[in-house]
């Protein structure tokens, strides 16, 4: 089987593209190497993915539809996974219009692609960003999701409501993923995980946003990767039972799915900084801020049509997680 891997130098596309290459995929893992966060981290996660074999790194930017044209029709994928995207609810305020090139008019020349090139499956990267205003919790998939409060989120919805319509239109099997605060080894400097861990560990002070009350469904890497593989070979054949007079909006007459990816466990942001602090063996200064515009105060995961259908379900607690983020981050700082 070959899967194209949008996102490939990206905290999550690592990990895919390693446990696919595992699994016997070929892999062509697109990437255009931006600048967004530390340069030298993603191609240190390629350097990795381009000793395997059967990978193949196509640095190209998703916007460029010749390019992207060319790419499908000469690769023909079997399985299409987008995990690319302007990442990051706080730079959305500052640079919309790389979301909109990279989220939006990058996913129609996946969509594009995808449609006629007769690809098996395309799965996306949605997010929990996406519930917005939302407040009843758990998260469910079958809840309405129309009030995001950032240009990330709502471009994130953009994508799952293009899907949706490719997948009616021409039958093109689609799954979107909602990711829940994802974790780990070789994560994104910008994350707070990242960020505490340096922080701690050079003895600075850590913001730490809405006083501490922040409340998190922390999702492991492995975790994520293990559901998408799932996913993935999990093709949605469509609802036979969905109506339009009472409208699921994780399902569809279409081939089409939306699942949450999360812990199904939310943590406050002060225990996940205590457990931080053991591991470290250390204590961190702390600087108590509001919360930020486009910020959610709290997510939390419902899975279970995630548990129904590909019987998987995220079990990694904090304590472990953090342990092995942190082992990571002394070997690759030498911290």
């Amino acid at each position: 089987m070959k899967a194209l891997v949008t996102g490939a130098a990206g905290f999550i596309g690592f990990h895919l593209s390693k446990r696919l290459l595992d699994r016997g995929y070929e892999v062509v893992g697109l990437d255009a190497v931006t600048d967004y966060y530390d340069v030298g981290l993603k191609r240190a996660r390629l350097a990795i993915l381009n000793e395997t074999k059967g990978f193949t790194h196509a640095e190209m930017d998703l916007s460029d539809q010749a390019r992207m044209q060319e790419l499908f029709e000469t690769q023909r994928f079997d399985y299409v996974i987008n995990l690319a995207a302007q990442a990051g609810v706080r730079y959305s305020l500052i640079n919309p219009k790389s979301y909109v090139d990279a989220n939006i008019v990058g996913f129609s020349y996946i969509l594009e692609g995808c449609r006629h090139t007769g690809v098996k499956h395309l799965v996306f990267a949605s997010s929990s960003s996406v519930y917005g205003l939302n407040t009843k919790m758990p998260f469910s998939v079958h809840d309405n999701v129309d009030h995001p409060i950032s240009l990330y989120a709502a471009s994130k919805k953009s994508n799952e409501l293009m899907a949706h319509a490719y997948s009616y239109l021409f039958k093109l099997p689609c799954t979107g993923l909602r990711f829940f605060t994802v974790y780990g080894p070789w994560g994104r400097p910008d994350m707070a995980l990242f960020l505490f861990t340096k922080g701690i560990l050079e003895g600075t002070p850590i913001n730490i946003f809405n006083h501490g009350k922040m409340r998190r469904d922390f999702t492991y890497i492995d975790d994520i990767v293990e559901g998408v593989v799932r996913v993935t070979e999990h093709i949605p054949s469509g609802n036979s039972a969905w109506s339009g007079d009472t409208p699921d909006p994780s399902t569809s007459p279409a081939p089409y799915k939306i699942y949450n990816i999360g812990n199904n466990n939310v943590v406050e942001l002060e225990r996940y900084i205590e457990v931080l602090e053991n591991v470290l063996g250390k204590k961190a200064i702390r600087n108590y801020m509001p919360l930020q515009a486009g910020d959610v105060p709290a997510t939390y995961a419902d899975v279970d049509d995630l548990v129904a259908d590909v019987g998987f379900k995220p079990n990694t607690s904090i304590e472990e997680g953090i342990a092995k983020f942190v082992e990571w981050y002394r070997w690759y700082y030498k911290a």
